[in-house]
């Protein structure tokens, strides 16, 4: 039975996740890193053509946790997963199992789907790790990720 606090993301939750976005680069001390603001993700979730999706922990008629994702490709598998790009829960609803059950909500979206991987990345220092462990999910330490941003991403454009 599908938690009644977990729902799809509706546009009148944008700000709410917009706040806990920040909430969430607060907690992983790069405030400084985020600059999404309300008009970006919504068009990002409800635009002409979506390519980001996300649920929401409901705790009395507050957005109280929120997953947002897309969906990734095993070309080894060949079949999509999902990229959960960020999971966060207010710090007093944390323990509460609201981060359990929008991570739920992705594995069961996975199954409807025939999605065969739900994956994510989290900073070592991260206290969550422990509670991913003991969902059964496991670090994929011989891979190392690597991002291009702002003026290297622009130089190696500029390559093309």
């Amino acid at each position: 039975m599908p938690d009644p606090r977990i729902r799809r993301i509706r546009p009148e939750d944008v700000d709410a996740v917009v706040e806990l976005v920040y909430a969430l680069a607060e907690f992983e001390r790069m405030p400084e890193e985020c600059h999404l603001e309300a008009p970006q993700l919504h068009k990002a979730l409800f635009g002409p053509a979506p390519a980001l999706f996300g649920h929401v922990a409901e705790v009395d008629g507050r957005v109280g946790g929120f997953a947002l994702w897309f969906l990734s490709f095993s070309t080894w598998r060949g079949v999509h997963g999902i990229y959960l790009e960020d999971l966060f829960v207010r710090t007093e609803l944390r323990g509460s199992g609201l981060g359990k059950a929008l991570l739920a909500a992705l594995a069961a979206e996975c199954v409807e789907q025939g999605y065969q991987r739900l994956e994510w990345a989290v900073l070592n220092w991260n206290p969550a790790v422990g509670f991913y462990r003991a969902l059964g999910a496991l670090p994929q330490d011989e891979w190392t990720t690597y991002r291009l941003t702002d003026a290297p991403l622009k130089a190696l454009a500029a390559e093309s």
